[in-house]
């Protein structure tokens, strides 16, 4: 095939190609871009062809990129910028107001990236934002309180998709307290399933424990955590440096992932809900993976 006959590149291609490399793995881009991982393998083999070149290597760790796909990256980087900001050129400001619910684990940069950053662009916008459990957004959605938010759930199979995440065991590498003994437990005191997971697969993992931490806060858990005071369970984004994940050798069972999406309300403003998901979304991809 020469360069006459390869199909046109678009600017979606480009985006699941940076969003595969800056994620380096299948499963992570398709949560992130709200797609199957086999409808992103197929934009992914589309772009091969279109440029004749191969633009990753798949290995034990997922996916790296190739020279080619090397030397793509900047070049696909700045082309999806360059639409982003023609798309804005001649686009009316927003203005109005929107209430958003986000979840209290969301690193505290994502926080300030979607709302400072959301502020900073769209300076008409008034947004009121909440931040906490998200097991009462859906009814806050529903009965119009929220306009949009941020759900999270193992059977969540509502809204459009921003990823589904791991939950994961979580500790320091050297606690305070026996590692050989019962499990010294943090439990996030809260009405959804974050409460009762950690000893129901404790439990049928045949693994003895003792709750000595129990906290409604998000922040106070990761705390206790941080602390060596107790094992708690934690979304894989919200793993810092200092914490390892325990797994089925150490004799921790699996635990079930968990689908984050976007629940938009009936009479949400259409445009602040699509600018305030993109925010979200961009923010949320400068989560570590």
């Amino acid at each position: 095939m020469n360069h006459i006959e390869r199909p046109s590149i678009d600017s979606d291609l480009l985006r699941s190609f940076l969003t595969i490399a800056d994620s380096g793995n299948l499963t992570t881009a398709s949560g992130r871009l709200g797609r199957t991982q086999s409808a992103i393998s197929v934009q992914l083999r589309k772009l091969e062809t279109g440029l004749g070149v191969a633009l990753f290597i798949r290995t034990p760790r997922g996916m790296d990129l190739t020279p080619a796909g090397e030397t793509l990256l900047p070049k696909a980087q700045l082309i999806v910028d360059e639409l982003a900001q023609a798309s804005a050129l001649f686009a009316e400001p927003l203005t109005g107001q929107i209430t958003v619910g986000l979840p209290d684990d969301f690193d505290g940069l994502v926080l300030e990236s979607v709302l400072a950053g959301f502020a900073r662009a769209h300076p008409g916008v008034r947004v009121r934002a909440v931040s906490g459990c998200t097991s009462g957004f859906p009814e806050a959605v529903r009965n119009r309180s929220m306009d949009l938010a941020v759900y999270s759930d193992p059977d969540n199979e509502e809204g459009e998709t921003l990823c589904v995440e791991d939950t994961v065991w979580a500790s320091v590498s050297k606690p305070l307290f026996d590692p050989a003994g019962p499990v010294q437990l943090a439990i996030l005191e809260r009405s959804c399933w974050w409460k009762d997971l950690p000893t129901s697969a404790l439990r049928s993992a045949g693994r003895e424990y003792s709750i000595v931490f129990r906290s409604s806060s998000f922040s106070a858990l990761q705390a206790a955590i941080n602390a060596g005071l107790a094992v708690g369970i934690l979304p894989a984004s919200c793993m810092g440096s200092d914490l390892q994940a325990l797994t089925p050798k150490e004799g921790f069972p699996r635990l079930p992932r968990s689908r984050r999406s976007f629940l938009v309300s009936k009479d949400a403003p259409g445009d602040l809900t699509t600018a305030m998901i993109a925010a979200i979304r961009e923010a949320h991809q400068s989560l570590p993976q």
